[in-house]
């Protein structure tokens, strides 16, 4: 079974701009995920800002317009939630949804999980938004998110908004000149003596480097070393690819399709992108339970 998978930051739920005023992108939003192929699976969003009021209203609206069924939002201590919608056509009902431990994290976690036909467990589905404001913190969370995701085996997807540089040393570097100075502050390496902005800065790797550490593998990183296809490796926020998505190492023969998504214009300060998750591909010889 072949699954099409969308990722995206919303911008304060897509109904308002950084200031708090009205602003209605959801229209936009739902075009740029609708048309990201003929038929969408899954849509993991962070940002689900104020989707929960006045009774679920915009929840309500995003499953209208996608034509998807909806997981439970995530929590939030920020109210920055976290969400996830899926074709149920195809994975039927989710078996587990699990946001235990979920406000260990400043935007929360919360987990869905499917039964699917081929696999001995059940998979995993994980949205992320690691917090911007340091990377000490936001490395905890990623081994909170990390291991969260195994919590029902081996077959683990997380994606969203990691908000850190990619893992792999060989990345295009940042666009420092795009930073704010809170950015370079929570994003590059912190030198001994410190530096001048702006001079010899490096990026901070530590955050998605603890994901590799926990066994998870990034989609686009690793269709790139596949293809040499740099389009893969487009930013999708200002200044860094900073989207992204992991897949548990079983998953990573099963991974293809990945593009961005930056249309339409305004829809977002962040692109999305798609891949797509062949699940007859995982592999299944090695199967385990948490403990």
């Amino acid at each position: 079974m072949e699954l099409t998978i969308v990722v995206q930051n919303l911008g304060h739920g897509g109904l308002f701009d950084g200031d708090g005023n009205p602003q209605d992108r959801w229209p936009l939003l739902a075009e740029r995920i609708n048309t990201a192929a003929e038929r969408v699976d899954l849509v993991l969003l962070t940002e689900t800002t104020d989707w929960h009021r006045y009774g679920n209203k915009q929840l309500a609206r995003a499953m209208r317009d996608l034509d998807l069924d909806a997981a439970p939002l995530g929590p939030s201590r920020s109210g920055y939630n976290t969400g996830l919608l899926y074709r149920r056509e195809v994975l039927g009902r989710w078996c587990r949804h699990n946001a235990d431990f979920g406000t260990e994290a400043l935007h929360g976690l919360a987990l869905t999980s499917f039964e699917v036909p081929g696999l001995p467990a059940p998979l995993t589905f994980l949205p992320v938004h690691f917090t911007p404001f340091a990377a000490e913190d936001a490395l905890i969370e990623a081994n909170y998110a990390a291991t969260r995701g195994y919590k029902y085996g081996p077959y683990a997807v997380l994606a969203g908004d990691v908000n850190y540089p990619p893992a792999s040393p060989d990345s295009p570097l940042p666009t420092f000149s795009e930073m704010r100075p809170y950015n370079i502050g929570a994003r590059t390496l912190l030198t001994p003596g410190g530096l001048a902005p702006g001079t010899d800065l490096q990026p901070d790797r530590r955050v998605t480097n603890k994901l590799v550490h926990n066994g998870y593998i990034d989609v686009a990183w690793h269709l790139f070393e596949q293809t040499k296809d740099e389009s893969l490796l487009a930013p999708t926020g200002s200044d860094d690819r900073i989207d992204q998505a992991w897949v548990s190492t079983p998953l990573a023969n099963a991974i293809s399709g990945y593009r961005v998504l930056d249309t339409p214009l305004g829809a977002s300060d962040h692109h999305g992108f798609v891949f797509r998750l062949d699940t007859d591909a995982i592999e299944t010889t090695d199967v385990w339970t948490y403990r």
